[in-house]
């Protein structure tokens, strides 16, 4: 009996890895009220499947398969018939307008003051006398335009060339040199070496970490300094 548990958890979950990878990869945040309930009923088959001795692996592998199928359909209907997405993936709903509070699309998504002020903390906005609008994506999560008053002074806005900077690379990670990160960079252990010499580090061991990019160099942190 274990055996059979066990051996209907492993394929019921390659077979719930490879319908999701069919049917897309999607960030937590881009989940739609739909993917939510595919992905709760998906799961719900693999649970129940699992404890009943009278449902062997391929029910199992049918159940997913027929679940994934009818998922794939509806979605690609909705992708086609704009009637049929709607209700699905839902819509846009806008919170502010113009600076002003949409009280009906407020009420429509359930949201209060306290929660709005919340999620626009989390994008470094502290008033609302700041926004002009907020927009409530169909996945949950907030886009935020500022007024033109409050928006960050921008180089270009100062006609100053500011240089564009690459994402840097960890080279090296507690003490040990990342190989993959280095081929990247398009170096090798050798030149990690002699740059490490130039900021008077000799043994590699005594690095916790070491970024680098090739606008801004080197940034170290060693273990006596963590």
């Amino acid at each position: 009996m274990y055996g059979m548990i066990a051996l209907k958890l492993i394929v019921g979950y390659f077979a719930l890895v490879v319908v999701t990878r069919l049917l897309g990869k999607k960030e937590m945040s881009q989940l739609t009220p739909y993917d939510f309930v595919f992905a709760i009923l998906l799961g719900g088959i693999i649970e129940e499947s699992i404890y009943d001795e009278k449902v062997n692996i391929f029910h199992v592998l049918f159940g997913v398969a027929l679940w994934g199928g009818i998922s794939f359909i509806v979605e690609k209907l909705g992708e086609k018939y704009e009637k049929i997405r709607k209700p699905l993936t839902g819509t846009v709903s806008v919170l502010v307008r113009e600076g002003k509070i949409n009280h009906k699309q407020m009420k429509k998504n359930q949201m209060e003051m306290e929660q709005l002020r919340a999620l626009l903390r989390t994008k470094g906005v502290f008033s609302l006398k700041d926004v002009r609008y907020v927009f409530m994506e169909t996945g949950g999560q907030i886009s935020v335009m500022k007024k033109a008053s409050s928006d960050p002074v921008t180089p270009e806005m100062l006609k100053v060339n500011a240089e564009d900077v690459d994402p840097s690379l960890l080279l090296v990670d507690e003490g040990k040199i990342e190989e993959e990160e280095l081929k990247i960079a398009g170096k090798d252990e050798r030149w990690l070496r002699e740059e490490l010499k130039k900021e008077g580090i000799t043994n590699i061991g005594e690095v916790y970490y070491a970024e680098w990019s090739p606008q801004q160099g080197f940034y170290i942190e060693k273990y006596d300094e963590k």
